[in-house]
């Protein structure tokens, strides 16, 4: 059979839990389940639960639970449970874990449950901790109004008519009377007859929690379901993110290698250049000049370059990864003019070259080995 896990909280907030639902749909393991770990962990023994769990230290686990009856001392069920519910309310306090499973039958449901719900505001005046089952109305309507106590109820497939196991917290449960002498095999027309035989309202209320009690099921899958698909979509923005990153390098490096033939290109139209302008028969004294004045540019460009990459390298190294906001985008940079010689890419484009005429409004720009004629208004300058 699958084991299923019970999350619950007790604090100084919500001292008291009272737990209602049907018959054998696991309030008494619920309940016994908390005693059992808070005994194993006040003994020092490990105990199953989740690492994030946080237990208190109480001074007193005071416990009613099964049936106590006794023919040597005279005791039936109803007067056991009364004698046990005395020595509570002498000894119950704000270290005290109370576990009532069933609390207050045994006696007629009316008068039982009005002092059963007498017990239950003293033991929570007492401040109290506390684990409750109950099937009583007046039980679950006082923890509704109570600022520190909670109710919560073991859910029920009213479709299969089954037990589900798991415990909601926040509201109460129905009992489910009609559902469970149903799966038990009582015949359909005896269940009609004892309905009829009830306050409509009272059948109106039961099932108006079930119905509650289903919805709330509904809600509990769909908000697990909703979960599970940010997890999945968060997941998939980070493998989106990381790939953006991974192209984004090689887009950089594929740049700076064609920046860099471009470059070695232009070097070569340019040598090619002053060599047909070498004349050997003169000193050259102009075209010396010319040459001189080249490199010093191109060394500064060079200089320039390798500044800016080693800035742009310290401040990635530094800063923080930026959100992608709109808050956090860069402010556009002053827009450089055109000139011949300018390094320069198609707007929209990552393609680069250099300007290498200027006429009018229009430039030709060589890209690589091929010469484009365009619009100045159409360049940038990289």
């Amino acid at each position: 059979m699958k084991t299923l896990p019970q999350s619950l909280l007790l604090d100084k907030f919500c001292r008291m839990l009272v737990i209602s639902g049907p018959n054998a749909g696991g309030k008494s393991i619920t309940l016994k389940t908390v005693g059992l770990l808070q005994l194993m962990f006040q003994s020092g023994l490990l105990i199953p639960a989740d690492p994030s769990s946080k237990f208190g230290w109480f001074h007193a686990i005071l416990s009613d639970i099964g049936d106590n009856q006794s023919i040597a001392n005279q005791l039936s069920t109803y007067s056991y449970r009364l004698k046990r519910m005395k020595y509570f309310l002498e000894v119950a306090n704000r270290r005290s874990l109370l576990l009532l499973d069933e609390f207050g039958t045994g006696s007629d449901p009316d008068l039982g449950g009005a002092l059963a719900e007498v017990f239950f505001e003293t033991l929570y005046n007492r401040k109290s901790f506390g684990v409750i089952t109950t099937h009583y109305s007046n039980i679950k309507l006082k923890a509704s109004k109570l600022r520190n106590a909670q109710n919560a109820s073991m859910l029920f497939d009213k479709e299969s008519l089954e037990p589900l196991y798991r415990l909601s917290l926040g509201q109460p449960g129905s009992s489910f009377t009609f559902e469970v002498a149903q799966i038990n095999g009582i015949d359909q027309e005896l269940i009609e007859d004892a309905k009829t035989r009830l306050d409509i309202r009272k059948v109106e209320l039961d099932k108006l929690i079930a119905d509650l009690q289903k919805e709330k099921s509904q809600i509990d899958k769909l908000n697990i379901q909703n979960k599970k698909a940010r997890e999945e979509a968060d997941a998939a923005k980070s493998e989106f993110e990381a790939l953006q990153e991974h192209f984004e390098a090689r887009l950089d490096k594929q740049q700076e290698m064609i920046d860099k033939n471009n470059r070695q290109l232009n070097y070569g139209n340019k040598v090619e250049q002053f060599i047909e302008k070498y004349n050997l028969k003169s000193h050259n004294k102009e075209l010396f000049g010319e040459v001189k004045k080249f490199l010093a540019i191109e060394k500064t460009k060079i200089e320039d370059r390798a500044n800016a990459l080693k800035l742009k390298a310290e401040k990635k190294a530094s800063a923080p990864k930026p959100k992608r906001q709109k808050e956090n985008l860069q402010k556009k940079k002053p827009v450089k003019p055109v000139i011949l010689g300018s390094n320069v890419r198609l707007k929209n484009s990552s393609q680069q070259g250099q300007v290498v005429e200027i006429k009018d409004k229009d430039a030709v720009v060589l890209f690589g080995n091929f010469k484009t004629k365009t619009k100045v208004d159409d360049l940038e300058v990289v």
